[in-house]
């Protein structure tokens, strides 16, 4: 008996049946690796950003550990270092000594025992890989030390970048600066972290110098935290020596950088110049006048004439000399 022949419709549905049921499977496929996200290796790998393992987490002192690498520069020359506190400080958490050093393959990859030492700072610890010719390029790869102390992470420093937006010296010269007390003013600055760690507790450094002079600097602690991307306003005290005047420059430096430099005309103390023309004038006068009270006292002092007794006729109008009766010539008519 012949098979009855299969009409177009039923073709066409056999057909879509099939790529139906291969759709179906394919997006299941794709949801279910959507579900597993790919290994960090696998994605940085993507990204272009060289990595590093290691072929087990924890090692004793002494041990040895298999590093490999991926992604790496093709030729470059690389080192690897076992370093503590996840390399915070550089190279000064490493054991330098015990460090080793590769090239890469034409394809950037490596595979080289590395030795396990002791660190000299405490855990954590990671295997620190860097290329020492070519692109910079750096990986860290945990390891668990056995044995070896945990320690936590010291504050990460360094990072903060201050900026003076605005500068400005505050106060007024007082009566008795006229007179010579030291000039004061106060320094007043807003600061702009740049950075991208908080300033803690930053220690400025103040400066003044005068004319061609270099400037003296001494420290000056501020109590607060000026946080990324935020701008804090910094009150600090100035003062000179006694009697200074002149033309004066206040600096503040932070990170071994100047950030600002504000200049102070300081007047002259004419109180000081008064007094020494008073001084100049004074002295002398009470010197005279005392002077001339020990003369007036030791000089000889002379006898008062005895007026004339009441009573008594008054003098003749001649002189002596005029005395009539002393005329020798002829006595009068």
């Amino acid at each position: 008996m012949s098979r009855p022949q299969r009409g177009p419709r039923s073709a066409w549905g056999s057909v879509w049946g099939s790529a139906r049921k291969r759709a179906t499977a394919l997006l299941a496929l794709l949801a279910l690796l959507a579900a597993f996200p790919a290994p960090p290796a696998l994605a940085a790998l993507a990204d272009g950003t060289p990595q590093a393992a290691v072929d087990r987490s924890e090692a004793p002192p002494g041990g040895q550990v298999t590093v490999t690498g991926r992604g790496w520069p093709a030729g470059a020359l690389l080192t690897l270092l076992v370093c503590g506190q996840n390399m915070a400080g550089g190279t000064n958490d490493c054991a330098n000594a015990e460090g080793r050093a590769v090239t890469t393959g034409a394809d950037g990859a490596f595979r080289k025992d590395v030795p396990v030492p002791t660190p000299p700072k405490p855990c954590p610890c990671v295997v620190h890989v860097a290329t020492v010719t070519g692109d910079s390029a750096t990986a860290d790869v945990p390891l668990v030390v056995t044995g070896h102390p945990v320690a936590p992470l010291p504050e990460r420093s360094g990072g903060e970048r201050l900026g003076v937006l605005d500068a400005r010296l505050e106060g007024a010269d007082g009566l008795l600066t006229w007179f010579g007390a030291p000039p004061a003013r106060r320094l007043v600055v807003t600061v702009a972290n740049l950075g991208s760690t908080p300033a803690r507790n930053p220690t400025f450094r103040l400066g003044t110098s005068h004319g061609v002079l270099a400037p003296v600097w001494e420290d000056r602690p501020w109590h607060g935290t000026v946080a990324p991307g935020r701008k804090e306003r910094v009150t600090l005290d100035v003062e000179l020596a006694a009697g200074a005047y002149g033309d004066y420059l206040v600096s503040l430096e932070y990170g071994g950088k100047v950030l600002v430099e504000q200049p102070w005309d300081v007047s002259r103390p004419w109180g000081v110049t008064l007094f020494w023309i008073l001084l100049g004038v004074v002295v002398p006068l009470a010197v005279f006048r005392a002077g001339m009270a020990v003369v007036d006292r030791v000089r000889p002092r002379t006898p008062a004439t005895t007026p004339p007794t009441a009573g008594a006729a008054p003098l003749p109008w001649f002189t002596p000399d005029t005395d009539p009766r002393d005329h020798k010539g002829p006595p009068p008519a």
